[in-house]
């Protein structure tokens, strides 16, 4: 197989790996599995799980605060 790709962005993915202790090869195959593997689990989200994404705020540092916020607007 023969991927061209930007010389910087091949430079960068080495030093990465080499920072991992992993071959440019690995890396790229575990990137690809991953991405792969996630497409999979998608379509595995039940719609209990889907009406529950987005709920809490990941980017808010007191998950609790959000969570209960989120439930003091939906039971009052």
């Amino acid at each position: 197989m023969t991927l061209k790709l930007d010389k910087h962005v091949i430079s960068s993915a080495k030093k990465y790996a080499k920072k991992q202790n992993i071959s440019l090869s690995k890396l790229i195959e575990n990137y690809l599995n991953k991405v792969t593997h996630d497409e999979k689990e998608v379509d595995n989200i039940t719609p209990l799980v889907e009406s529950l994404t987005g709920v809490i705020d990941l980017n808010e540092s007191d998950y609790r605060k959000g969570y209960n916020n989120f439930l003091s607007k939906k039971y009052s």
